[in-house]
């Protein structure tokens, strides 16, 4: 069990006085190498630590997005920030509670708006004849991953809601539509395979990099789109109690004040807003609806 209560001695003028102490673990989504997310993990730690008194926060990355998930199951880490998906999987797999969403700065049809929600969008070059999903027919797609909840799921759930796809008992297969499917890496190098002509159309979403976004959606024109997705998430596992518990989410929250808003900037998401409370019922039901429509399982593995 992560949330451990340790005692340790600090010197008082009538000797040794013991001061109770707790042990938290955050798990984190690898998003980014370990190195570079412990590089901003200290000061994060030291600024929950001076809100949460008397307790260790540790933050923690498992090199694999399923190793958040056996964290929280078996008591190693007692909350996590996680994105949708897993969160999804965290909630069934390891009793864990989606207990804030992060709203984020993200583009909604070009405006700039704070939602914890975003959409992505189905692209093609402006030369092409295509004119909607159907016109891709027996064509060359490109996916940023097959992991991606806006680049993946909710686009396959798009394909089996227009009769697309059809999933039956299996995985939605996109190349029962799809003439060639090409998982790219990222949303860059999907934008890249379409530019260079290696694919007829990509997903490109509202909450990649505002450049990245611009630049896509100015060189491509939209046949057609997916949404609300939801945002990242923090979790919470069964082994964080009260009092800590409801102290973790308040210091969390003050993450979102304005000159507490870069330390999550620099750490996991450059667009962070702030954290609002949130259930897996309201923030997850469209991946849920979505998951349910295409029975996509969760694999970390090539393919």
């Amino acid at each position: 069990m992560a949330a451990v209560l340790g005692v340790v001695l600090a010197a008082g003028c009538g000797g040794a006085e013991r001061v109770a102490t707790e042990r938290l673990v955050i798990a984190v989504q690898p998003t980014a190498t370990a190195e570079q997310l412990a590089a901003e993990s200290e000061e994060l730690e030291r600024f929950l630590e001076a809100r949460l008194p008397n307790v260790d926060v540790e933050l923690s990355v498992p090199t694999l997005f399923s190793g958040v998930i056996e964290a929280l199951r078996s008591g190693e880490a007692d909350a996590a920030f996680m994105s949708a998906w897993p969160a999804a999987l965290a909630e069934k797999h390891a009793g864990a509670e989606v207990v804030l969403a992060e709203v984020r700065q993200v583009l909604i049809d070009r405006e700039s708006v704070e939602r914890p929600f975003y959409y992505s969008y189905w692209v093609v070059m402006p030369g092409s004849g295509y004119t909607s999903l159907a016109d891709l027919k027996g064509r060359r797609v490109a996916f940023p991953s097959p992991l991606s909840t806006s680049g993946y799921v909710m686009p396959m759930a798009r394909l089996v809601a227009l009769g697309h796809v059809t999933p039956g008992e299996d995985e939605a297969d996109p190349e029962q539509f799809f003439g060639q499917v090409l998982f790219a890496g990222g949303y860059t190098q999907a934008w890249q395979a379409l530019e260079s002509g290696q694919v007829d159309a990509t997903v490109i979403a509202g909450d990649v990099p505002e450049a990245l976004y611009n630049e896509v959606l100015a060189s491509t024109r939209v046949i057609d789109s997916q949404g609300p997705i939801p945002s990242h998430a923090v979790v919470f596992g069964k082994t964080l109690k009260e009092p800590l518990r409801s102290r973790l989410r308040e210091a969390l929250m003050a993450l979102g004040d304005e000159q507490h808003r870069q330390l999550m900037r620099r750490f996991t998401s450059g667009i962070f807003v702030r954290f609002q409370p949130a259930t897996a019922a309201e923030h997850l039901a469209s991946l849920h609806r979505s998951l349910q429509a295409t029975n996509l399982q969760f694999t970390e593995r090539p393919r």
